[in-house]
């Protein structure tokens, strides 16, 4: 995609549907007229009247709790430098954004037309009721340490500069481990830190509050080394200044043990890099591109242990392992401040984290076999859902013990249990599905690649590096929509109806003959149906030509299975194929069996899917809690339907007792634990979370997951093809963009796993 093109696709992204990335969702009743005189006058006059006898009732009838303000003017954007206030918006959203997915904190942005120091504090604290938190954001130093210095001591709420104290917790964290790893002691380590700005002045603080000693750290900005014969240095950088007669960082790396970068790419040569002490500890922080290539840095000494700012490296130094959970525990306990315990806190909670097994859904997001504590895992993934189960209590715990907390948490294995339920509006999902597709792209044939959205989702998969594309279709109607949406890629595009093709065409035919000349075929019709490109994407998949395929945008479901049953078949000891959809939920990601082909299914088939569905979602890294689904609960009907789902949980209890699967159930006892654990204790589900359906018929199945997708708007992955021999993967009828990048990052999965098992 040209630079051009992601210009506009990040312009759309934020302008369309809705203009910006957040809005107020409603969280009570409001249907009837009694709804209404509660929430506004007069029944609002009530909770006004406790807050007015007692102020701290603010919390128990208001949503300022959990309510914080991103703050900003616009003075230090990103790399975009002092780009003012309104400008500076579509990032406040976005940081509004994180703190919503990763620990379901509610966000205003607020930005303030000012570069005065006093007038920006005295918004904030004219605006501070409103809020349990202040979060402030791309502020330019030296005013960031007075404005955030004041407020804290001014405000009874958390206030926290997270481009200070963000990357200072996260470094600090991975420091430790590092240093752990390099059998060093932080006390001993010479420190070099390239950079002067808020977050390495953080930084650098909190490595002292770590032990590291003054005298040890050599720290540079943009005119060269800190030294304290230097003049006209602020009261910050005096705080660094060094007696050390050296000038330049290549001066100051020789013999060092640690690199701090706060800086500019590219700074750091491998000459400076060779001089280093041994085992040395390289944080090239600059984003997006690094002090020093990770790789060229890692090529010139094989000794070194490195993080940076980017995901595609070991090692990610990223603000959102921090803020979101801070705030978290901060705010759960009513904190009046974020104070050097609760960071010193998120640090080991993080460092502590990093050193434990690491849950399978993490390997298997990032395509790890196994994830483990050393010099390429010193510092959790962003994607470990264990974070907001151990960073939030960690700082809850010191806010008690510190004496800033308001309230106290007595039962932490239920606050723990409580933040891990928080989860379940946040659907992690896609992001492990993309990223872990992005580990080992595959090459996916697009047999529709001639209509404009499929187009668009293979241009979305290669310029993300998710899969590898293969353009089917007519090569001047591809080449023409390509240049229209400005794709441009060097990649192959076949029409199976061109006479280029016809080599290709008779091979393909001539091995779908062998295939079939004993059932009817004739080599002149197996060589013609190779016209048809389902027929061709499914015999380059079967010739490995391709790893996968994706098709289904433009035909019926029934017409694009044919095919793909004749050329490639059922799995090795698969009785028949099935599918299942993932649906993106309020209480988390729900598997829905079988939505596409098993019109009215046996007892026998039911026991089939159910298995097939279990290994689906152990690919996915979660554990699988299965209800088989009926109109009738545990034998109360004696109907064939609901008898044949009765008989398939019986036979998995006797055959398959390791497997957490019950029913038949009606729908709403399966979802909602508290009725199963009154009505049915007994249950193998009772006190679990189901997040598997096993649906008895097609019309079910495929009813339910519609309705919930289009009702609710619940983001759907799927159907995806279960016991098929390849990886074969197919759409529904006019499918979303998203839709197809997502089903695409199934198949380079299904691809990858297949590669997996046929190497063992």
């Amino acid at each position: 995609m040209s630079k051009e093109s992601k210009r506009i696709e990040a312009l759309v992204y934020h302008a369309k549907p809705t203009p910006g990335k957040i809005k107020v969702v409603p969280t009570k009743k409001y249907a009837t007229q009694r709804d209404l005189s509660l929430a506004y006058s007069p029944g609002v006059a009530e909770p006004c009247l406790e807050i007015d006898k007692d102020v701290n009732n603010v919390y128990k009838y208001t949503a300022k709790g959990n309510l914080v303000a991103v703050i900003s003017n616009g003075t230090a954007v990103l790399g975009l430098g002092n780009i003012g206030p309104e400008a500076s918006k579509p990032v406040m959203e976005g940081k509004g954004l994180l703190f919503k997915i990763f620990a379901d904190i509610d966000v205003f942005d607020i930005e303030v037309d000012t570069e005065d120091v006093e007038t920006f504090i005295e918004t904030v604290k004219h605006i501070a009721p409103t809020f349990g938190g202040i979060n402030l954001e791309d502020i330019k130093a030296p005013e960031a340490f007075e404005i955030e210095r004041r407020l804290k001591e001014e405000l009874d709420i958390p206030v926290m500069h997270d481009d200070q104290h963000g990357t200072a917790i996260i470094s600090a964290a991975a420091l430790i481990n590092a240093l752990e790893i390099a059998e060093k002691r932080i006390e001993d380590v010479k420190i070099v830190v390239s950079g002067a700005g808020a977050a390495a002045i953080s930084c650098t603080r909190l490595y002292k509050e770590c032990g590291a000693k003054a005298e040890n750290i050599v720290m540079l900005d943009s005119k060269g080394v800190i030294r304290k014969d230097r003049a006209n240095l602020t009261s910050q950088k005096t705080e660094f200044a060094t007696d050390r007669e050296i000038d330049t960082l290549e001066d100051a790396m020789k013999d060092a043990d640690v690199f701090i970068g706060l800086s500019m790419a590219d700074i750091v040569s491998p000459e400076m890099l060779k001089t280093m002490a041994k085992n040395p500890i390289v944080f090239a922080m600059a984003n997006p591109d690094p002090e020093i290539n990770y790789d060229l840095a890692c090529k010139t000494r094989d000794d070194i242990i490195m993080a940076t700012g980017r995901s595609d490296h070991p090692n990610q130094v990223n603000n959102v392992l921090g803020f979101p959970f801070i705030f978290r525990g901060a705010l759960d306990v009513r904190a009046t401040k974020i104070n050097e315990a609760m960071k010193m806190a998120a640090v080991k909670a993080l460092s502590r984290l990093a050193k434990e097994p690491v849950p399978e859904q993490v390997n298997i997001a990032y395509g790890e076999t196994r994830l483990a504590f050393g010099k390429d895992y010193i510092i959790p993934k962003p994607f470990d859902p264990r974070l907001i189960g151990e960073v939030p209590p960690a700082v809850a715990k010191a806010a008690m013990e510190s004496g800033v907390a308001q309230e106290t948490i007595e039962d932490w294995d239920a606050y723990k249990e409580s933040l891990l339920e928080r989860l379940g509006s946040d659907n992690k999902v896609v992001r492990l599905l993309l990223n872990r597709a992005k580990t080992n792209p595959k090459r996916v044939v697009f047999a529709e690649a001639d209509r404009l959205d499929v187009l668009k989702a293979a241009q979305i998969v290669h310029d993300e590096g998710i899969a590898k594309p293969i353009l089917l279709g007519r090569k001047e109607t591809i080449e023409a929509l390509m240049s229209e949406i400005e794709f441009e890629a060097d990649l192959p595009i076949i029409d199976p109806k061109s006479d280029e093709e016809t080599d290709r065409k008779n091979r393909y035919g001539d091995a779908f003959w062998q295939m079939n000349k004993r059932k009817g075929e004739t080599q002149y019709s197996a060589r013609k149906v190779m016209r048809e490109r389902n027929y061709f994407a499914a015999m380059m998949v079967n010739k490995g030509d391709a790893d996968a395929l994706i098709s289904g945008y433009s035909r019926s479901y029934p017409s694009v299975v044919k095919p793909m049953l004749e050329l490639i078949g059922l799995a090795k000891g698969a009785a028949r194929i099935a599918t299942t959809n993932i649906l993106l939920t309020q209480r988390g990601p729900m598997f829905l069996s079988d939505t596409a082909i098993n019109i009215n299914p046996t007892s026998e088939d039911l026991v089939t899917i159910a298995k097939m569905t279990s290994k689906t979602v152990k690919l996915f890294g979660m554990d699988p809690v299965m209800a088989m689904i009926s109109y009738s609960n545990f034998g109360s009907s004696t109907d064939a339907s609901a008898q044949k789902v009765n008989e398939a949980v019986n036979y998995l209890h006797k055959t398959y007792p390791e497997m957490i699967v019950d029913g038949e159930l009606q729908t709403d006892f399966a979802l909602n634990p508290k009725m199963l654990q009154d009505i049915f204790p007994f249950s193998k589900l009772a006190g679990r979370k189901v997040n598997t359906l096993i649906f008895p018929n097609l019309d079910s199945a495929n009813i339910t997951y519609k309705l919930l997708k289009e009702l609710n708007k619940a983001e759907s992955i799927g159907p995806i093809m279960m016991g098929m021999r390849k990886p074969v993967h197919i759409l529904q009828l006019g499918a979303s963009v998203d839709e197809i990048v997502n089903m695409t990052a199934i198949a380079v999965i299904d691809a990858q796993e297949r590669e997996k098992r046929a190497r063992k």
